[in-house]
């Protein structure tokens, strides 16, 4: 299973942009899906998460700025961040729970991580 991340880079405060997570290879079906952000120096944080039945929850400082969808389809997750702060700045990883065909586990599967930069 590979993740492709994508969507990141520089933006003013008060800007938009829209992350996306794309999966691929022997995947049976993609449980979980979620977003973490990781600043210099800190610890990787969850951002934002979605169950397979669309429930989503959200890190307090991003609630009402940020939606999680997700296109079971094109097996994606996609993160659109408006509103973004300085302190939104850090690389941002997708994380999927994945079952492939032959195997009855969810296994954890992170993409590359995409750089998010809030600056003036």
């Amino acid at each position: 299973v590979q993740l492709q991340a994508s969507g990141g880079g520089l933006v003013q405060p008060g800007g938009s942009l829209r992350l996306s997570c794309a999966a691929s290879g022997n995947i049976f079906s993609i449980n979980a899906m979620g977003w973490y952000r990781q600043a210099p120096g800190q610890q990787r944080k969850l951002v934002a998460r979605i169950t397979s039945g669309g429930s989503t929850n959200y890190a307090d400082s991003v609630k009402g700025r940020f939606t999680i969808s997700r296109d079971n389809a094109k097996n994606t997750v996609y993160l659109q961040m408006n509103s973004l702060k300085p302190e939104d700045t850090a690389v941002y990883y997708c994380n999927l729970g994945v079952t492939v065909y032959g195997s009855d586990a969810d296994n954890d599967y992170w993409g590359q991580g995409t750089q998010v930069t809030v600056s003036s």
